[in-house]
């Protein structure tokens, strides 16, 4: 155990442990029929805080999120840059002479970490589902089929429809039911309206889903 906590490296492993802590509400959330991603992201925007209200700070993570992946992912990601390297540098600096003091190591850190996250927010958003689509392209959700994954939909908070578009792409769409409607999870919906990032769906009519279920 002495060999794997090394002096010094109190920050790495609370960030470590922080992850750990992260993944578990992530999935304790999901049994209960929400999502912790979701809801932080609903809470305080898909990218962050807006860089022209927050001034350095939304400028900052404007930069560091560069992919535009969610919040709750992103942290994950720069929590375990910045434990990675703060482990490394440790190890480094205790081989040659001593572990060094958090001033300095948490800096080096976390000037490691930055970099790190903004490449890899950009090629994970390029591999994981779109939840958002351009005020352009919304259109062309509009007609589709698909599955309630986090649910169930009614008129109040934002649930997710996985969807498949015409180049065979996976989409998890924002939706809410359409009025009059409450639609459980894992049901066939249609997706009939959307703005803004979020859709409207209704529940897929008998004959349309016997279509998708068919191709499916």
């Amino acid at each position: 155990m002495d060999g794997i906590v090394q002096a010094g490296t109190a920050p790495f492993w609370i960030a470590l442990l922080t992850v750990v802590g992260l993944g578990l509400v992530e999935i304790i959330s999901l049994l209960l029929g929400a999502s912790a991603t979701g809801l932080l992201d609903d809470g305080i925007g898909h990218h962050g805080p807006d860089h022209h209200d927050a001034g350095l700070l939304g400028g900052w993570m404007s930069w560091l999120n560069a992919g535009g992946v969610p919040i709750l992912v992103l942290a994950v990601i720069l929590l375990s840059a910045f434990a990675a390297f703060g482990f490394a540098i440790q190890s480094l600096a205790t081989g040659i002479g001593g572990p060094l003091p958090a001033l300095i190591s948490v800096p080096l850190a976390l000037a490691g970490a930055a970099p790190v996250t903004r490449w890899l927010s950009r090629g994970i958003a390029r591999i994981i589902p779109q939840d958002e689509t351009s005020a352009l392209s919304q259109v062309e959700f509009v007609g589709l089929i698909g599955t309630v994954t986090i649910g169930p939909l009614d008129q109040g908070k934002p649930g997710t429809v996985r969807v498949k578009d015409r180049h065979d792409n996976i989409h998890a769409l924002r939706a809410t039911a359409a009025p009059g409607h409450l639609i459980q999870t894992g049901a066939l919906v249609l997706i009939v309206d959307g703005a803004d990032g979020l859709f409207q769906a209704i529940p897929a009519p008998q004959e349309l889903g016997a279509v998708d279920t068919k191709e499916g």
